[in-house]
């Protein structure tokens, strides 16, 4: 039950009207017509532009135009009142019943309350981590793996019809570096000194991969040049490393639906196939790029390499796809993995990549935009850094990983619940601050302790209630005639109304961090309404004596649990039912 989506129907009913009786013009677009909360609650329960936005394409002042709906409006039995307020916009007022009505629709649907049609079940391929299999994830990894999995979980919830990926870049040269990396570890497992020079891993996650290779391999590979144990270590070390993250990303939960392989694209005429697609498009070219802005390099030479004009989708330059050299750029290989998304039939792709990414974020675009003739949107979310604190001071690297705090470090830490639901507190886009300290703290400061301790009081309320013989399971208090007799109870019914309306936005807009936010604003009303309890006896949730006020009050608190439990579901964080 979206209650503003109700009530915007009301709406575009009366504007319907007004054109039938001539108060307003055929044809209008009502698209842009809104109805949410009012900026300040004490304007009313909700607020609508419609007089604003189609004053103009009318011929009419907003605020005759707003007179005239607010008119209609009143005939509505939900709204009380409908006031003109500034140079047009119109507030709401809806009967106290409209807010029960609400909650008790949250009891009857469950975890499915909020759930949208909003995706009408198109295919979305969110791809997420993607990192080189070439050591443990560390924790930049863990913020996007975090993202990705909620935004997947909250699109699921909107109505998509979504699929997990993971994008294994085992095409490139760092396989190679593993590959002689591992096989040092190799050479230390058979008794010998191993050479970990620069530019190899150092990691001593590597030392149970070269025993592996020993215990496969014995001493045979000792003598042998590169060329002959290369091409097996590589496959061995990279399975090895991908069973690594796997296993990272189940301690926080995530579990991809694709594994897809970049290795192979190559040697099966995938990235040959892309290119041409483009190159009948007339989109690939034989040329010479304008030099870099700003101080040149010092190897600088001009040189014709094969391009693609990705600058008649959006681009600052053509971007080229072949070396001089022949060989392909990292660009092809990526053109020809986004053709196979393309080609399996996706309606919106999203990409999830660090910041240090940004540069390839209009490339990547163009390419997918020329490729699907502009068919298929690509939404690319770039995650910034984490920086992480623990006693006052930075984090400092893992041993074990050799040169970064590795995504175990953090779980180990602070719990994989913790973990997820602080690295959504912040934009994907901003920077975050992680410290280990205040994530753990019980206080209001620390979201995650705040919502999930709202949760766990409901469920110490509905033990009582089992406790004292009251059978209150959510089939019945679904039909609890749900009294709102003080502000922060009406406050708390609002906020729950508010639930389907924040789903699809955040769905829309692709960010699963309006969840946390939305979470926290409802616990901190759930726990205003209990504070207001020690205060106020007649407010706590049982009434000796007053079957009707308990069953009431309850039927409220637990119409909050349903929601935050739907909340934190999303974010893959599972509800505390109880605080210790």
């Amino acid at each position: 039950m979206n209650l503003f989506a109700n009530i915007r129907a009301v709406v575009i009913n009366a504007l319907n009207e007004m054109t039938k009786d001539g108060t307003l013009p055929e044809g209008l677009d009502l698209s842009n017509v809104t109805v949410e909360p009012p900026r300040d609650a004490l304007h009313g329960d909700m607020a609508t532009n419609a007089a604003m936005v189609l004053a103009k394409p009318a011929g009419a002042k907003p605020r005759d135009l707003a007179e005239a709906l607010a008119a209609k409006l009143r005939e509505e039995p939900r709204v009380t009142s409908a006031e003109v307020a500034g140079p047009g916009f119109l507030n709401l007022r809806l009967d106290a019943s409209v807010w029960g009505d609400v909650a008790r629709a949250a009891l009857a649907a469950g975890p499915d309350f909020g759930r949208a049609d909003l995706g009408r079940g198109l295919k979305v391929n969110v791809e997420y981590v993607s990192a080189n299999p070439t050591g443990p994830m560390h924790v930049g990894h863990t913020r996007g793996a975090i993202f990705g999995d909620a935004l997947s979980s909250l699109l699921d919830f909107a109505g998509y019809d979504v699929t997990r990926e993971y994008y294994i870049n085992d095409g490139g040269a760092q396989v190679d570096v593993l590959a002689r990396s591992a096989y040092e570890r190799y050479r230390e497992a058979c008794g010998l000194e191993p050479e970990i020079r620069e530019g190899l891993y150092p990691g001593d996650y590597l030392i149970p991969v070269g025993q592996a290779l020993k215990d496969k391999y014995g001493d045979s590979l000792l003598e042998k040049g590169e060329q002959f144990w290369l091409e097996d270590i590589r496959e061995f070390a990279t399975e090895a490393m991908m069973e690594m993250i796997r296993g990272d990303l189940a301690s926080l939960g995530v579990k991809m639906d694709v594994f897809y392989s970049e290795k192979s694209l190559y040697g099966t005429g995938q990235i040959e196939a892309a290119l041409k697609r483009l190159e009948d498009m007339g989109l690939i070219y034989e040329g010479v790029l304008e030099p870099p802005k700003g101080k040149l390099p010092e190897d600088w030479e001009e040189r014709e390499q094969t391009l693609f004009k990705s600058t008649q989708f959006g681009d600052d330059v053509d971007r080229p796809v072949k070396k001089s050299d022949g060989s392909w750029t990292y660009f092809a290989p990526d053109i020809a993995y986004h053709w196979t998304k393309v080609e399996r039939g996706y309606d919106m792709l999203i990409d999830v990549f660090g910041a240090d990414h940004g540069g390839y974020v209009k490339r990547m675009k163009a390419a997918v935009a020329a490729l699907s003739d502009r068919r298929v949107p690509l939404d690319i979310k770039l995650i910034q850094l984490v920086k992480l604190f623990k006693n006052g001071e930075p984090f400092k690297m893992s041993k074990r990983a050799g040169t970064f705090v590795t995504l175990r470090d953090v779980v180990e830490q602070a719990g994989a619940d913790v973990t997820r639901f602080h690295m959504l507190t912040r934009k994907n886009d901003a920077a975050l601050d992680f410290d280990f300290d205040k994530v753990l703290e019980q206080s209001k400061d620390n979201p995650v302790f705040y919502v999930q301790y709202a949760h766990a009081r409901v469920c110490s309320v509905m033990r009582k209630a089992a406790e004292a013989g009251w059978d209150l399971n959510d089939a019945k208090l679904s039909q609890a005639d749900i009294m709102l007799e003080d502000a922060a109870q009406a406050t708390l019914a609002r906020k729950i109304a508010e639930w389907p309306r924040l789903v699809e936005i955040a769905a829309r807009a692709n960010e699963p961090h309006r969840v946390a936010f939305f979470l926290y604003e409802l616990a901190s009303d759930l726990h205003s309404l209990w504070n207001r309890g020690n205060d106020k006896p007649e407010l706590r949730f049982f009434q000796e004596g007053d079957e009707a006020a308990t069953t009431s009050r309850i039927a409220l608190a637990r119409a909050t649990a349903v929601v935050i439990s739907a909340g934190l579901g999303i974010l893959g964080v599972t509800p505390a039912e109880e605080m210790r």
